[in-house]
């Protein structure tokens, strides 16, 4: 059965790999090392058997919503007045302002218009 060949062969790498990235040696091939209560896989890898700590894979947990400020009906109520005060004092001070504009831009071309007189005629 070549698949189990392969298999083994490449149980094998991984475990090197592993070994040579945590450069822990050691606690891999010690058997008593292993932790009570976690679960203990054990592959045969060329007649020599081999303890490998399978742990649980680690999922970081979602961040937990901000919590919501409760608030009074009344405060609520007062907050969104004010609200709208302030934002009818803005839209009259923008009319205002237009108004001004409107006002003063037509004064200047009047006056230039008085100012160059009639049209001559041709």
């Amino acid at each position: 059965m070549k698949w189990i060949r392969e298999r083994d062969a490449l149980i094998a790498q991984t475990l090197a790999f592993v070994q040579s990235v945590t450069g822990r040696k050691d606690d891999l091939l010690q058997p008593d090392a292993s932790a009570v209560g976690s679960p203990v896989a054990v592959e045969i890898v060329a007649m020599e058997a081999v303890a490998v700590e399978v742990e649980p894979p680690q999922v970081p947990l979602p961040p937990r919503p901000a919590p919501l400020m409760a608030r009074a009906s009344g405060d609520f109520r007062t907050e969104m007045q004010a609200r709208l005060a302030n934002f009818r004092k803005h839209q009259e001070r923008f009319e205002r302002e237009r108004e001004e504009y409107c006002t003063a831009t037509l004064t200047r071309l009047r006056a230039a218009i008085r100012d160059a007189g009639p049209p001559a005629k041709k």
